[in-house]
């Protein structure tokens, strides 16, 4: 099986599994910040295409039609679009790769961060 994207409601921890993954991502918003996150995730990364979700989910039944669904899904898999999201996606995974190997942005800073509140003790 190649799974070429991933359906997200775009809590924090999955955003950024996605990103890592490589994989672009089809956005469904449900509440809190998730709407933000899909704006990164849609327009200023480019990686993913949303379902077209405009308000926090109150009660059931309040949803998404399944043609936007399909219309999302079709748009991140089928064609030019597509392939460049998941070139973005894989330099974006490439790139949060690089940044938690030894020596890496993320793992210098978390390094930082540590010997910091060492010092402070």
């Amino acid at each position: 099986m190649v799974l070429l994207g991933f359906c997200d409601s775009l809590w924090g921890n999955s955003t950024l599994e996605g990103i890592a993954a490589g994989l672009p991502m089809v956005t469904w918003p449900v509440a809190a910040e998730q709407f933000y996150n899909e704006k990164l995730v849609t327009q200023v990364l480019k990686i993913g295409v949303g379902v077209g979700a405009q308000k926090w989910v109150r009660v059931v039944g309040d949803s998404v039609k399944k043609e936007a669904i399909e219309k999302a899904v079709t748009q991140m898999m089928v064609g030019e679009e597509a392939e460049e999201m998941r070139n973005r996606a894989r330099v974006l995974a490439e790139q949060a790769r690089r940044a938690n190997e030894k020596g890496g942005s993320s793992h210098s800073d978390l390094n930082a961060l540590i010997e910091e509140l060492s010092s402070q003790s």
